[in-house]
């Protein structure tokens, strides 16, 4: 995520819409595959990278590139649940090209802009596809490898020089932003590095989740209640935290909390997994806050920027990720459904009024009842997971090495990886705007009390 995501607003793009909205019934899976189907349609209208002249794993213009490695989870996402595998080609093409050097989703073009989150979700899609066996690419990196490689280049940089460790937001020092400590950066490491010991059995994978959720629970990223907020900078010793709350922060831990429970109850350790499992409740409690439009009780908002217009082009994804979580939660920790669908199917009923066939066909406001004729890449994907979650009793939930895992594990994929020499490219104009002018002020804008602005209701 990029500076832009603290500032820019009201960045829907307006789009003809469908004169309908989708049909769905909840308690009909071939209801849930139609809609679904027309909702991937709408996301992959977004996506030009496949076309000659143009770059594999990237979005046009004005979407960044972690935003499309987020795409392709939710395509990931879209064959497990549904079986149509129509997407699953341009899929594997573009996590390959985007790959970079080194090998662990690092392309040098990149670099200017790089956050440990922008890297993280390409590493979580990769880790997704292990996990719901799409096949590795003959001769390339495995996903499960890939995945690796994002967390061994990843570990290197918790940086205990300040705030008692933590991963910085940005990976090369140099990038403005460096300094912020934010949540989703070791939020991602937090579950990558969860799915990652749960996939494998590798203690040290546990190890490292551990603690960067504790210490995340340190400085007050997480509360004791288990609201999620922003992140914090280092220039105060974490001693001041941005207390906004986005649903992807709360989505990212859910699930890997659950991988943890997981974990803990196959290897018997009753002791951990009751912490964990006291952890994942707390937390499922926790993202009432996003539930509750008075319009629509049980609806999903971006409480923060969905009332005040204020949503960008990254926050208008973000409930597709709390989406995506709430699923993968319920498939790992099943005694979780009861507290979760509710919401996730009162949310998937309010999304479907709201899309309709084509490029724009889903709006941002899903508790208005009507397409609000805001459309995106990321309206499109987050309609697109809280349908398909529904679907879990269709899928056997996500494999592990031992338990039907095909993608093969290099637990050395990405050693080393930050030892490079980095050759930048030319730095645009709207890198610019994105990365300097706007981070000068970040620390400014959260700290002295410019959150309240884009808080909720």
């Amino acid at each position: 995520m990029k500076p832009s995501t603290l500032f820019y607003g009201a960045m829907g793009l307006f789009s003809p819409i469908a004169t309908s909205a989708i049909e769905l019934n909840p308690d009909d899976p071939d209801s849930i595959r139609s809609a679904t189907k027309i909702v991937a349609a709408g996301v992959r209208d977004w996506y030009t990278g496949d076309k000659v002249g143009d770059t594999p794993g990237n979005l046009p213009d004005p979407y960044y590139w972690w935003l499309c490695g987020a795409m392709f989870g939710s395509l990931v996402d879209y064959w497990y649940y549904t079986g149509d595998d129509t997407y699953n080609a341009i899929t594997k093409q573009a996590i390959i090209h985007q790959i970079g050097d080194p090998q662990a989703f690092m392309p040098q073009n990149q670099t200017s802009t790089l956050g440990n989150d922008d890297q993280a979700f390409w590493g979580m899609t990769a880790m997704s596809a292990a996990e719901n066996k799409l096949p590795d690419v003959e001769g390339e990196m495995s996903f499960l490898s890939l995945a690796i490689a994002v967390f061994n280049t990843q570990a290197p940089r918790w940086n205990p020089s300040t705030c008692g460790g933590g991963l910085n937001w940005q990976i090369f020092p140099f990038n403005n932003g460096f300094d912020y400590k934010n949540t989703i950066s070791n939020g991602a490491f937090f579950n990558i590095a969860a799915r990652l010991a749960k996939y494998t059995g590798n203690a040290t994978y546990a190890e490292w989740a551990t603690k960067a959720y504790e210490w995340e629970t340190s400085v007050g990223l997480i509360s004791n209640d288990f609201h999620f907020f922003d992140g914090t900078s280092e220039r105060q010793n974490c001693s001041d935290v941005n207390h906004i709350q986005w649903t992807y922060n709360a989505g990212i831990h859910m699930s890997g909390a659950a991988a943890m429970w997981n974990l803990s109850t196959t290897t018997g350790d009753e002791k951990t997994a009751a912490v964990w499992k006291a952890r994942i409740e707390g937390i499922i409690k926790g993202t009432s806050v996003f539930f509750n439009a008075k319009e629509a009780p049980g609806v999903m908002i971006e409480v923060a920027c969905e009332r005040n217009g204020l949503c960008d082009h990254d926050q208008r994804s973000f409930k597709a990720y709390l989406a995506r979580w709430m699923g993968w939660t319920m498939l790992v920790a099943p005694w979780t459904r009861e507290s979760i669908m509710p919401n996730l199917r009162t949310s998937a009923v309010a999304a479907a009024k709201q899309c309709g066939p084509g490029r724009g066909g889903c709006g941002l406001r899903w508790w208005q009842g009507s397409n609000d004729r805001e459309a995106g890449v990321g309206e499109q994907m987050s309609a697109l997971e809280v349908m398909q979650s529904l679907l879990i009793d269709q899928v056997a939930g996500p494999v592990g090495e031992t338990t039907g895992g095909i993608s093969k594990n290099d637990p050395t994929a990405g050693s080393g990886g930050d030892k490079v020499t980095v050759e930048l490219n030319p730095i645009t104009t709207g890198d610019k705007a994105a990365a300097g002018i706007l981070t000068a002020l970040i620390l400014a804008f959260l700290f002295g009390g410019g959150w309240w602005l884009i808080t909720g209701e």
